[in-house]
């Protein structure tokens, strides 16, 4: 893991978004353009925002990322999918999805 980077993992679906960073704060937007801009204040040039590829849901956000400058990465759903079921972990909510996301990121 790269200690200059930090990582952001989100969990998207149709109304909100998820967030948890790589120092464990956990946050939730609303899946909109003015969701999108409050969730930029949190990042910088060293961000990284992850999350999976969840049919359209995560179009939007990707491309605000992107042309804001971000770095991001979309992922295959199986393969995080694997990574949470290798932890060993039985919770399932979307905060906690963001929270292994973000784990899975910066492996």
């Amino acid at each position: 893991m790269n200690k200059d980077i930090k990582y952001f993992g989100i969990d998207i679906s149709h109304l909100v978004f998820d967030v948890t960073d790589s120092d464990g704060n956990y946050y939730q937007f609303k899946n909109t353009i003015s969701g999108f801009k409050k969730f930029e204040k949190l990042l910088d040039l060293s961000s990284h925002c992850v999350m999976e590829a969840t049919g359209y849901y995560h179009y939007q956000l990707a491309y605000y990322l992107l042309e804001s400058g971000i770095k991001i990465s979309v992922e295959n759903p199986l393969a995080v999918k694997r990574f949470i079921q290798m932890k060993l972990s039985k919770i399932k909510t979307d905060k906690s999805d963001s929270k292994l996301i973000c784990e899975y990121a910066s492996q």
